[in-house]
């Protein structure tokens, strides 16, 4: 059984896996965003081997609904669910951990094979690679204050810089927690797990979609 939770804005909802981070996707509908979920299942998969893990979901089971926020409408897993304030374990950590550090090498092979110029979207709209991939560093650096971490600002280039913001956040999501927010005003360990793992992915299918 695959425990899945929606996240449901105004225009769009977020079928989110509850026990594997990163494994989310969005429509315009319950039965759209849950398509798209068991669609990538296989893209997904690719991430858990590359982390060592054993990945073979079954029937979906929803175990909670969530009214979203803006954060949903732009297409993003914006708001903690119940579960989230259980206890983080030793598993759970483990397995965030490396499924992170699966997603980041996933977008580094795709970004190193993409072309520089992606195409475009109906409209012309869109990010080429490397402002993707900036777009993708700048929200970890941003993203890391909700987990009590802050780092200086640096260029997508300084790679010695980005080692030592994801040692960081491996260091705090990789280790054991209770469900309480990990900084005021921040998230959960678990809900964190999700929205950065969910982040990574979602643009390295991006570019891979778009080279």
């Amino acid at each position: 059984m695959t425990r899945v939770y929606l996240e449901k804005g105004r225009t769009k909802i977020v079928a989110c896996a509850l026990d594997w981070p990163g494994w989310a996707r969005i429509g315009t509908s319950e039965d759209r965003a849950l398509a798209a979920l068991t669609t990538y299942a296989d893209r997904y998969r690719l991430i858990t081997a590359g982390a060592g893990l054993s990945f073979a979901p079954g029937p979906i089971e929803i175990v909670e609904t969530v009214t979203g926020v803006n954060t949903t409408d732009w297409g993003a897993p914006g708001v903690p669910v119940a579960a989230d304030s259980e206890p983080y374990g030793a598993a759970a950590a483990e397995r965030t951990a490396a499924i992170l550090q699966s997603a980041w090498r996933a977008l580094d092979d795709i970004a190193r094979s993409a072309p520089e110029t992606l195409r475009k979207g109906p409209r012309g709209g869109g990010r080429d690679r490397d402002e993707i991939v900036a777009h993708v560093i700048d929200n970890e650096r941003a993203y890391a204050r909700k987990i009590g971490i802050r780092h200086r600002p640096f260029a997508a280039r300084d790679r010695m810089a980005l080692a030592s913001l994801r040692t960081a956040i491996l260091d705090v999501l990789g280790s054991p927690a209770d469900g309480v927010p990990l900084t005021s005003g921040g998230w959960p360990p678990a809900y964190a797990a999700r929205r950065f793992a969910w982040h990574v992915l979602d643009h390295a299918w991006e570019i891979q979609d778009k080279s």
